[in-house]
């Protein structure tokens, strides 16, 4: 229950004078004349999760502003001076991407790390969430972060932190930090006065010791080179990817890159997209109209901070088809596996990791090929973990999630974009080597390891009573889960909440052996799969569903994909989504 008097008793208190003039200024607006924009902004403090900040920007608890940024900040470097290997010589990477007031946040949390007393690795200029990764690792720092709110709409910002090993942080460290982030409860207990001498300007060296990294990814070389001429339409969706993706391929050996270059100027108002989302169909019109005009085969999109990929290829027919985040994580992957497999490159100890609303499909090829499939909780933090756990006993080749994330290489910890495009483009040059488009190979996968069909559903809900609502339903479907959906019995249900699976028909349970997560999983009697669960970083519910079939050869496609359409589609009506 919203208790107004206690909201305007919170806001109050930002009228002081430890508080700027434009904050103090927007405060007292929303108390005199916005009562909703008040409640909204101050019904709670922007929660400090596992990654990090992610919110709107403006004034308030519940806001992105150099405040709360401020108080994660410090809250952090309380946590690493308790906590880093050498408390006396604590170093940060710091990188930022195109949104507005990212340079600034990322100047403000330099500025409170090395009036810690921290030496703060600063990138000169934006730079992609993988780099950064990378950098941690260059340089030996204790941690990382990047003002960053990934694919989120233009009033967004965020903070993501990443650890010493350049993934996201993981237990123990993510609730330490986060108690640390909470005992913060004033401004005025931020460090102030940075110091200038121990701010270190990262540029094109370390630019140059990446892409050397990504380069080596490289499996085919020789293709590329007989097919350096294949046409690439590449936008960044005005973001990082502006300059290294480019710059990534050219090095591959593609000589016929064409950005779209209305989308190449950075900025964060992102004038010419609803969202700069590569999962959104939208997100690739100019770079669509662009190869049509190019004659190209290849259209690539990544998101603000190039950690994500959206690609479309052409079919034999000449129209475009996007392909969906689980369609390029197979492409990937098969070409990762099959050609160091065709190369003798396997030594039987390789592995991929996805995670459990990833398709199947990615289990089955890694399966088929004798690599090992690990799946792990929605977010490349837990990747990063299990790539910390197996170093040095088992070789990492690839993977990726459904929402359109895949770290090709083991020398960066987080999803990275640069690298994807570089290897997807090499795997359309192989297949232009073998007479057949991006397309037609992926029908020859599902030909082969069978007919995978996803879809996910978004129910937005936003502000505190979204929040609520979103909190209702998953009590709802835990107290009093379905029986039967569609017509097809569930089979199994798997709470990651409380780390059990369930047999409904006769109650037994089996232990999950996972972190706690607040995802609900159902298994029908026909094959279909659902997986329930908030996001972590938007006002949003997200409903994943998968089934599948076997498909013979490439002309059942058609056919089969309706089946697997019309089976999805009526768990959906059923579910009344």
């Amino acid at each position: 229950m919203i208790n107004i008097e206690e909201i305007r008793q919170k806001a109050s208190a930002w009228l002081g004078e430890e508080f700027d003039e434009p904050t103090r200024s927007e405060v007292k607006h929303m108390m005199d004349h916005d009562e909703k924009a008040l409640i909204d902004a101050f019904y709670q403090d922007l929660e400090f999760g596992t990654g990090g900040l992610r919110g709107i920007m403006g004034a308030g608890t519940n806001r992105m502003n150099r405040y709360t940024l401020g108080m994660a900040t410090q809250g952090l470097s309380n946590y690493l001076k308790k906590h880093a290997a050498n408390p006396s010589s604590i170093k940060v990477a710091i990188a930022y991407d195109c949104r507005n007031n990212s340079s600034y946040f990322a100047k403000v949390a330099a500025d409170i790390f090395t009036a810690n007393g921290f030496t703060a690795y600063l990138f000169e200029s934006l730079r992609p969430t993988p780099e950064l990764s990378y950098a941690i690792r260059l340089y030996g720092c204790d941690a990382g972060v990047i003002i960053t709110a990934s694919h989120n709409p233009k009033e967004y910002n965020g903070y993501k932190v990443s650890w010493n090993d350049g993934g996201q942080v993981v237990s123990p460290h993510d609730r330490g930090i986060i108690d640390e982030v909470r005992s913060i409860r004033s401004v005025s207990e931020i460090a102030l006065g940075g110091d200038q001498g121990k701010i270190l300007m990262l540029g094109e060296e370390t630019d140059r010791k990446y892409l050397a990294e990504v380069l080596k990814l490289s499996i085919n070389p020789d293709i590329i080179r007989r097919n350096a001429g294949m046409g690439i339409v590449y936008t960044p969706l005005h973001g990082t990817g502006y300059k290294m993706v480019p710059e990534a391929l050219r090095m591959y050996g593609f000589r016929n890159v064409y950005p779209v270059e209305a989308q190449s100027i950075t900025d964060g108002n992102f004038p010419t997209l609803r969202s700069p989302n590569p999962e959104e169909p939208d997100a690739l019109a100019m770079a669509l109209d662009l190869a049509h005009e190019k004659k190209a085969d290849l259209v690539m999109a990544t998101d603000p901070d190039a950690d994500r990929l959206g690609i479309a290829v052409r079919k034999p027919s000449g129209e475009f088809v996007l392909l969906n985040g689980n369609q390029t994580g197979a492409l990937l992957t098969w070409y990762i596996i099959s050609q160091k497999k065709e190369k003798g490159d396997l030594k039987g100890n390789e592995y991929v990791i996805k995670t459990i609303v990833t398709s199947g499909l990615l289990d089955r090829i890694a399966e088929k090929n004798g690599v090992k499939c690990y799946n792990v909780l929605t977010g490349f933090k837990f990747f990063a973990a299990l790539m910390r756990d197996l170093e040095g006993k088992e070789k990492y080749i690839g993977g990726g999630e459904e929402s359109f994330g895949y770290l090709p290489g083991d020398y960066v910890r987080d999803k990275d974009g640069v690298a994807s495009c570089s290897l997807v483009a090499e795997a359309a040059a192989w297949a232009a080597d073998h007479g057949k488009s991006l397309w037609e190979l992926l029908l020859d996968i599902y030909a082969g390891y069978g007919l995978f069909r996803e879809k996910l559903v978004n129910v937005v809900r936003k502000g505190a009573e979204g929040a609520a609502e979103i909190k209702s339903m998953m009590e709802g479907y835990r107290s009093s889960p379905p029986s039967e959906i569609a017509g097809s019995r569930v089979t199994r249900i798997d709470d990651y909440q409380l780390l059990v699976s369930t047999d409904p028909a006769t109650g037994r349970k089996t232990p999950l052996d996972f972190e706690k997560s607040n995802v609900l999983q159902f298994f029908l009697e026909d094959g279909t799969k659902i997986s329930v669960r908030p996001s972590g970083t938007e006002p949003k519910i997200k409903f994943y569903f998968s089934t599948s079939t076997a498909m013979n050869n490439p002309s059942q496609f058609e056919g089969l994909w309706r089946q697997l359409d019309e089976r999805i589609d009526a768990v959906i009506k059923d579910m009344k989504l």
